[in-house]
């Protein structure tokens, strides 16, 4: 096979870097253009459809195409948030695959100037009866509170989801949020031609290498003969490893160095490493690059230039610094024992990058050094409708279990999220578990309380977007306002993570493009802009593409933070009302899909009314501000059920309806609809302000008492349904008490019975 080849370059691409240089590329080129065109530094397959999201508004400082978008929350502070995948990374080594996709979006976000206060993740794989999935959740959630909890930065928030569908393949999608005072924002630009650019923070090592640009543009045995664990011990170099105290002392130097004015431009080394840093921050400033390969530190001996340029090794900054403050520079970063070294200087050489053997020596590389940033292909790749799910069939008599169906969806995820520290800061009013997180919003450089909150919130559902990719986004977006409503918030700004199979496929590329303009129609009805996302390609195991699963990050503002959200509870003698529109549609719903589908969705997803789902959210958004609420928590996965029984685990409290209309209207998951419990001195101002806003709102029956009844439905204990809550995920995890996560998975190992 040719060097392009193997690569991951094209025979077309190969020519297309052939006319750019004006003859044949060298391998030291070869690899750079093959790095920073890949699926996961290019979006060459994505661009195209990218481009419909709307991205202004007139909070935004800063949209999609840096390092994380930037908004403007006021009081001179501005809110910086961003995305990322570690998919493939997290497949072959877990541990180390979330541990570093953590210092990543972490960086991402100080690199704008921005210090990081809160993470959240989306964690997603296949079936918890299987082992190797089991090892797979039991090794991210060590990473993600491994590298979090050590560096310092509370993990607030999230979803997990097994499904079929994650089979070999899960997804690790992580967020992050930051603030600073507005003038420290700082972009990823070399400007000032004989200015230098520093390498902050590790040495460069061989693990990592291609990393993320090369393992996310492949499947997973894709040719359906390959062994996954001889698969897993090929790929396994190229997963990075992270060392977090190395990355918090780096945040730290980082942003005093920015403080103290000491830097001109900034870039973290991420996808790509070397390779991107330099021709990014070049092409931005409209400049170009010399680039000393010999300069950079290594931590293993005989390392190629092509090794240094490409290598992903963690905790590394890129700051473009003036001559005369480099000696300032370097004490700051010895006060902070981070290593500083020269690796290059600005030109002005027509924008060209050169890669040198000694700044004085021979010339390894020279290119333009937008073509690796800008030139790469924009594809508009075939697209083609997915096969149509199959029409919900109808229920066979007697099938339905109510009760026992309701409990098979009812799971805590605290197994998952106590393993993180949430507090940290002390700015968490609202953690995991509830409806979104909930932060004070303190100044960034006073530490003063500003009497006001960000919210946050990620939310996916890949059962409605294999149902109707379009449609099921939109849902996706609306059930994301809904979360921010319920703790008080107004959305400010989305950013997505679009989880999507192998984009050579029409039928995925048409999900892709499907889901973007559901996206667009969702979010510019609710006025948000999308600052900023990623996308992760080729999530394929086996030959079989994952569902489409676009994730949506929301921020949120709360104006007036005056008492906390109440939060998913019931309170005794309390009414339990229906805020929006009843339903009683199975299609795309988790039961229909349980029950029905052999675990594959069925049916059509019921209609969404986004000005609807707008009231509804606004509503519940005023109620929570005025205290009017003494429990609320919106419909989504599982329906009106599921929400239910969260409530009633939550608190403890029970609860006696007749207002539910039989099973169908118990797991319908349609969309815009919030369970509210209200207390009897509240109950006609709650249903006067419903009713003058135009929101449906339906009396379900009253909290209180040890069981929950829905009349002819479900007749389940407080106790049992506490139980099953609170013990399935701990039990199917089989954690012994006093174990921890983090256990090596040989497919053999039991632990209380349970596979590991």
């Amino acid at each position: 096979m040719s060097i392009h080849r193997q690569l991951g370059l094209t025979d077309e691409e190969a020519n297309q870097i052939e006319e750019i240089l004006g003859r044949p590329p060298n391998h030291l080129e070869l690899a750079m253009y093959a790095v920073m065109w890949s699926e996961h530094c290019s979006y060459k397959s994505s661009r195209l459809h990218l481009r419909r999201l709307p991205s202004e508004g007139e909070r935004v400082l800063v949209g999609p195409g840096e390092n994380a978008g930037v908004v403007d929350v006021g009081d001179g502070i501005a809110a910086a948030i961003r995305i990322e995948s570690h998919n493939h990374p997290s497949a072959i080594e877990p541990y180390q695959g979330a541990a570093t996709g953590v210092g990543g979006i972490l960086r991402d976000i100080f690199t704008m100037g921005a210090r990081p206060i809160a993470l959240l993740d989306s964690l997603r794989v296949g079936p918890l009866d299987d082992a190797r999935s089991r090892w797979i959740l039991d090794g991210v959630v060590s990473g993600v509170s491994g590298y979090g909890n050590a560096v310092g930065v509370p993990t607030v928030g999230g979803e997990v989801v097994s499904d079929a569908t994650y089979t070999g393949n899960p997804l690790v999608n992580v967020a992050c949020l930051g603030v600073m005072p507005i003038d420290r924002l700082v972009l990823g630009r070399a400007t000032g031609v004989g200015n230098l650019a520093v390498l902050l923070g590790s040495t460069t090592g061989r693990d990592g290498i291609g990393g993320v640009s090369v393992l996310a543009s492949a499947g997973f045995g894709s040719d359906g003969d390959t062994d996954a664990s001889d698969e897993d011990a090929a790929k396994r170099p190229s997963v990075q490893v992270g060392d977090p105290f190395e990355e918090k002392r780096l945040i730290e130097a980082c942003l005093a160095l920015l403080d103290a004015g000491l830097v001109v431009g900034i870039q973290d080394l991420g996808g790509a490493g070397l390779a991107c840093a330099t021709s990014e921050t070049a092409s931005r400033g409209g400049v170009g690059m010399d680039v000393d390969v010999a300069a950079v530190p290594r931590r293993e001996p005989g390392m190629e230039p092509f090794e240094v340029m490409t290598s992903e090794s963690q905790e590394r900054m890129l700051a473009i610094v003036r001559p005369d403050d480099l000696d300032e520079v370097e004490a700051l970063c010895r006060r902070w024992d981070v290593r500083a070294t020269v690796v290059g200087r600005v030109t002005g050489e027509e924008g060209r990058l050169r890669i040198l053997d000694g700044f004085d020596g021979p010339v390894l590389a020279d290119m333009p050094a937008a073509s690796l940033h800008e030139a790469a292909p924009c594809y508009d790749r075939p697209r083609r409708p997915a096969p149509a799910v199959p029409d919900l069939p109808p229920v066979p008599t007697g099938s339905v279990h109510a009760g026992d169906d309701l409990l098979a969806m009812v799971a805590d995820t605290a197994w998952v999220w106590s393993q993180y520290d949430s507090q940290l800061f002390l700015n968490t009013v609202e953690g995991p578990g509830g409806d979104a997180a909930l932060l004070r919003l303190k100044h960034p450089v006073t530490g003063q309380d500003t009497g006001r909150a960000l919210a946050l919130t990620l939310d996916g559902n890949q059962r409605w977007c294999a149902v109707d990719p379009r449609e099921g986004t939109a849902m996706t977006v609306a059930e994301a306002v809904l979360n921010l409503a319920c703790v008080g918030a107004s959305p400010l700004a989305v950013v997505n993570c679009l989880n999507f199979g192998n984009p050579e496929h029409p039928e995925v590329m048409w999900q892709l493009s499907e889901c973007i303009d559901g996206m667009s129609e969702a979010c510019r009805a609710l006025g948000v802009p999308v600052v900023g996302g990623n996308v992760s390609l080729y999530n394929e195991s086996r030959g079989s593409d994952i569902d489409p699963t676009p994730v949506i990050g929301l921020l949120g503002l709360v104006d007036r933070l005056e008492r906390r959200p109440p939060g998913v509870t019931l309170a005794e003698g309390a009414a339990v009302l229906l805020v929006g529109a009843r339903s009683g549609e199975l299609g795309g719903s988790r039961w229909a899909a349980e029950a029905l589908g052999g675990g594959r969705p069925v049916g059509s997803l019921p209609a969404l009314d986004l000005a609807a789902s707008t009231a509804t959210a606004s509503l519940v958004r005023d109620l929570v501000a005025d205290g009017l609420l003494a429990g609320v928590h919106d419909v989504a996965d599982g329906g009106l059920g599921v929400a239910l029984a969260e409530l009633v685990a939550r608190s403890g409290v029970g609860a006696d309806l007749d207002g539910v209309d039989g099973h169908g209207e118990l797991f319908s998951e349609a969309p815009g609809r919030v369970v509210a419990c209200v207390a009897a001195e509240d109950l006609a101002e709650v249903e006067r302000r419903a009713g003058a806003a135009g929101v449906a709102l339906a009396r379900l029956g009253t909290a209180g008492g040890d069981r929950l009844v829905v009349a002819g439905v479900v007749d389940l204990g407080v106790t049992q349904i506490v139980d099953t809550w609170r013990n399935t995920l701990p039990a199917t995890m089989g954690t012994p008490v006093g174990a921890g996560p983090g256990i090596p998975w040989d497919g053999e190992a039991s632990v209380d019975g349970a596979e590991r």
